[in-house]
């Protein structure tokens, strides 16, 4: 199922009063549910039957805010315009393990060729250049595991 056809049922969903969906594809499936309307009727039954003697509960100390997460100074450092990845998931240069990657460091791509492939949840997603350009450097190797917004490739 294509990452583009589960932001769709996202969006239709929140436009809908449905609750919850469940979509299956052959062996593929995905569900999609809002739990904020149900967690809130849920409080409100909690509440609605609380015992009226029942204790407030205490007060929660702030937590400490998070400190400023340190910026990678690689990416930082990269010649060029850098390709991210949109998602978490697996990295493949590759359609298949027998298959020539698509691309190497010096190969001219334009907008729109298909760079990498990063595996989320049994999907797998195409990713495409953004910039037109030769690429530079590929920072991520056939099947590492892939964070978000992590550079890929870089195109000069």
């Amino acid at each position: 199922m294509d990452i583009r056809k589960i932001k769709k049922l996202i969006e239709l969903l929140e436009e809908s009063d449905i609750g919850e969906i469940e979509i299956k594809e052959g062996e593929e499936s995905v569900r999609i549910s809002r739990g904020g309307a149900a967690a809130n009727m849920m409080m409100a039954q909690q509440h609605q039957y609380a015992p009226a003697l029942m204790a407030p509960p205490a007060p929660v100390a702030a937590a400490p805010a998070p400190a400023e997460a340190p910026k990678d100074s690689s990416a930082d450092s990269l010649a060029g315009h850098v390709v991210r990845s949109p998602m978490v998931g697996s990295y493949y240069s590759s359609p298949s393990p027998g298959s020539p990657a698509f691309i190497e460091v010096g190969k001219q791509v334009k907008v729109g060729d298909v760079i990498c492939i990063i595996e989320a949840m049994k999907m797998m997603n195409q990713i495409e250049a953004d910039k037109a350009g030769v690429i530079g450097s590929i920072l991520a190797k056939d099947g590492d595991p892939i964070e978000f917004d992590q550079p890929l490739v870089t195109i000069s």
